[in-house]
Formats: C-alpha cells, sequence, structure tokens
C-alpha cells in the first residue's frame, strides 16, 4: 500500500469528515504511540497488514497521539470506546463496529476483522 493511502488524521475537521464518509466506506483508525514499545510492535503488525493484504474496501488513518491527542480523545468520545493506545478502531456509518488494542492489534486480526466488516 503506498504511504499516501495511509492519510494522516490530525484535526477535529479531519475526524469530522472521516466519520461522515463512514456514511459510504468503512474507515479504521489506527491510534499510534510514538514512545511506547507496545504500539510499535502493533504499528509494525498494522504496516505488514498494509503491505500485503490491505482490505480494498476500507480507508486508512493514522492518528499519532503525542501529535494529534485532542483528536485521539474525540474520536474515543464520539465512538463511544475507551481511549487506548496503540489501538484499531472500524468505523461504519458513524459508529465503531469493531476495536482493538495492545496485543490484540496483529495483521491477523486486521485481516479477519476488515475482510467481514
Amino acid at each position: 500500500m503506498s504511504p499516501s493511502q495511509l492519510h494522516q488524521l490530525a484535526s477535529i475537521e479531519e475526524l469530522d469528515e472521516l466519520l461522515e464518509q463512514s456514511r459510504q466506506r468503512a474507515q479504521l483508525i489506527f491510534k499510534h504511540s510514538l514512545t511506547c514499545p507496545i504500539s510499535a510492535t502493533a504499528y509494525r503488525h498494522f504496516q505488514s497488514y498494509l503491505d500485503h493484504s490491505p482490505a480494498s474496501d476500507v480507508d486508512y488513518h493514522l492518528v499519532t497521539v503525542q501529535q494529534a491527542r485532542g483528536v485521539s480523545n474525540e474520536a474515543a468520545n464520539r465512538l463511544s470506546v475507551r481511549h487506548e493506545s496503540p489501538q484499531a478502531i472500524l468505523v461504519r456509518n458513524q459508529e465503531a463496529v469493531w476495536d482493538a488494542s495492545h496485543g490484540a492489534i496483529t495483521e491477523q486480526s486486521l485481516q479477519e476483522n476488515l475482510s467481514q466488516n
């Protein structure tokens, strides 16, 4: 997957747009901490998923928590999920339909859950 297909989510306005787009197409938010080794491992699994077999009917977004904490918190708020980092949240019709955090984020879990949704 080209880097252009992974969108950096950095503002509340971009979150608003993502939520609106989720009415037409699934959106995955990956929340990543630059200082957490568990997040680094989850991010490697996410990158491997993107490199090998990403679902083509999903848009992919990255929230770097240290750079966009407000966006990270607002996403958790609006989607009624507990804030975690790392965290993957799949959004359809402005609702979280699947989320995982920490060691539950693997290439396999992403493949299984994104291909079903």
